[in-house]
């Protein structure tokens, strides 16, 4: 896809407005859960970082996807959980400050992680010669659209805490209006191939939901984890940055294919919050775990 002025200006603005306002939610005592709560925090990168892109890679394999539409679910599969996750973990009563940590410490991860896992997938499945991300420029470009506006946020959180808690709110819905309209962008971008796109990518990027949700809550709980703890890990496992999925593949690939999975799984993961919000947040705690 040629770069434009959607991709090459508003995208990577929006992403970083969206990572400023995460920002604003954080402050260096979130990062304590590293210490305070270490299994929990190991298991849910363990699901972000490690589980997704394999459950990622096993689907492709199943389905037998190969080209860019792999590679794009190898895209979403590698991005983090975005600031979305903690407003949801939040509605559903889960252990929100679990949840800020993990989304602060998987976006400096994924920093790294994300190149070398888009690489490799881009020369498995046969990319190769025809897109390529170069890790130090890709490192460099996803810190300042990603790390920079959040360590902006929480420098403005600190300076101007009353100023930042009163924006909170307006930035949120901005966020969502900027998803929105990408995610609109790009599917109208291909909107004559959306059809066939939904039929290839869509069943993978379903069960890849599904599983990714359900196993990372099976895991927390086959680790003993209180249960607010494991609805946190489920769902940062199961929320992905949709935003900088579609960023990766549109501005820095610039291949308007391998957005189509990224924004599938997108918008399949939203209806799936959706549920998991009127499920859990109805949901009594059980009364005998831990917060």
């Amino acid at each position: 896809m040629e770069s434009n002025v959607l991709t090459a200006v508003f995208l990577p603005l929006a992403l970083a407005f969206i990572m400023l306002g995460m920002g604003l939610t954080l402050s260096l005592k979130d990062f304590k859960n590293i210490f305070v709560s270490p299994k929990a925090i190991s298991l849910g990168l363990f699901c972000q970082l490690i589980m997704l892109p394999i459950l990622g890679f096993l689907l492709i394999l199943a389905f037998g996807l190969t080209g860019s539409m792999a590679v794009g679910v190898m895209i979403i599969a590698s991005c983090p959980g975005g600031p979305t996750s903690n407003m949801i973990t939040h509605l559903c009563k889960g252990d929100t400050a679990l949840s800020i940590s993990l989304t602060a410490l998987s976006s400096v991860i994924t920093i790294v992680t994300i190149p070398l896992f888009i690489n490799y997938s881009i020369i498995y499945f046969g990319e190769e010669g025809s897109v390529a991300l170069p890790v130090l420029q890709t490192i460099v470009q996803i810190t300042g659209v990603t790390l920079i506006p959040v360590a902006i946020g929480m420098f403005l959180k600190h300076q101007f805490p009353a100023l930042s808690l009163k924006a909170d709110k307006t930035v949120r819905i901005a966020s969502i209006v900027f998803f929105v309209l990408i995610v609109g962008g790009a599917l109208f971008k291909e909107k004559d191939n959306i059809v066939g796109f939904f039929a290839e990518a869509g069943p993978v990027t379903l069960i890849l939901n599904i599983l990714t949700f359900g196993s990372a809550f099976l895991l927390a709980k086959l680790f003993a984890l209180p249960y607010r703890q494991q609805v946190s890990i489920s769902i940062e496992s199961g929320i992905q940055n949709g935003t900088l999925g579609i960023m990766i593949a549109a501005t820095l690939l610039q291949n308007s294919a391998m957005v189509i999975p990224v924004v599938i799984y997108s918008l399949i993961m939203f209806i799936a919050s959706i549920l998991v919000v009127v499920f859990l947040g109805n949901k009594e705690k059980p009364a005998l775990v831990g917060n």
